[in-house]
């Protein structure tokens, strides 16, 4: 299932992206880091820059607790009216069964709060989840600058 709020940006040209390995606590440290860095770059005010990495920690813990471990990647978009950070998570873990209820506030497959993917979709103006049971998860997030 794919859920895209605000639609896909198929016309955006994009800066070749970068790529991260999630396999250990030190890695969800290395992915805030690096968005941070991208976030900067480009411009993204300090409220921007903390609502994109915020989100973006929470879905490198959600790719290495619930998906065994992962990739994240990073690529600077340009919609030519605009320039944003686009971050990629991909894991091969056990999927998402119903994927509307897992972006419904309190709603948790561990011992966390729920407030994870629901909280992740709401500090970014783009949010794009795909799973398949038994294949795995890919999320992709968009935060845009004003």
């Amino acid at each position: 299932m794919t859920i895209t709020p605000t639609g896909a940006h198929d016309d955006d040209s994009v800066e070749q992206g970068t790529r991260l390995p999630i396999a250990g606590n030190d890695d969800v440290v290395r992915v805030r880091q690096a968005v941070r860095e991208c976030a900067q770059r480009i411009g993204l005010s300090l409220v921007d820059q903390t609502k994109l990495v915020t989100a973006a920690s929470e879905l490198a813990r959600n790719t290495l607790v619930y998906g065994g471990g992962g990739e994240a990647e990073m690529t600077v978009v340009d919609n030519g009216r605009r320039r944003g950070v686009r971050v990629c998570f991909r894991d091969r873990g056990p999927g998402i069964p119903d994927t509307e209820l897992a972006l419904t506030d309190g709603w948790t497959s561990g011992g966390g709060l729920g407030l994870g993917l629901s909280g992740a979709r709401r500090l970014v103006e783009d949010f794009t989840l795909e799973s398949v049971v038994g294949e795995g998860t890919v999320i992709e997030i968009v935060k845009w600058s004003r």
